[in-house]
């Protein structure tokens, strides 16, 4: 299964899962909600979503670290800072709950099993190897910071 570690880039995962649930909504039962409620929680969570995600980049920016996720053994500097002192991926929580909101908005549960298989595929195939190679190149640091922060939230 290390052939699919760090080929796909999680975007492209988000984009697949987003369509799985999609083709999941088309064909489930969906819930009964006033349009303005379905919109208001599609949107509160869509936008904090958007902001883990770019104060995940953000931050990579202002350590002047890659962000580029295929190839964690060029980071430069370990980050642990603004958002990163509460999750050790804030860019992948903000991709998981882009896709929460996009459940909300599809108003079908069955459509949450979209997030889970991102959840599950960003944390086999992406961050267990980005660990691996981040506890190489920053050693006990790395560890340290492993321990203070959750890998999620």
């Amino acid at each position: 299964m290390h052939a699919l570690e760090h080929k796909i880039p999680p975007p492209l995962v988000a984009t697949a899962c987003a369509l799985l649930m999609w083709g999941i909504a088309q064909y489930s039962p969906i819930l009964a909600l006033a349009a303005p409620l379905r919109w208001s929680v599609a949107l509160l969570v869509l936008l904090t979503g958007a902001a883990f995600c770019v104060a995940g980049v953000w931050s990579f920016r202002q350590a002047h670290t890659t962000v580029n996720p295929l190839k964690p053994d060029t980071a430069s500097s370990l980050v642990r800072t603004g958002v990163y002192r509460y999750s050790r991926n804030p860019m992948y929580v903000g991709f998981a709950l882009l896709l929460l909101a996009w459940a909300c908005y599809l108003t079908a549960p069955w459509a949450l099993l979209g997030v889970l298989a991102f959840v599950l595929y960003i944390q086999r195939f992406q961050i267990a190897p980005e660990e691996r190679a981040l506890a190489q190149i920053f050693g006990d640091e790395f560890q340290r910071y492993r321990a203070q922060v959750r890998r999620w939230l």
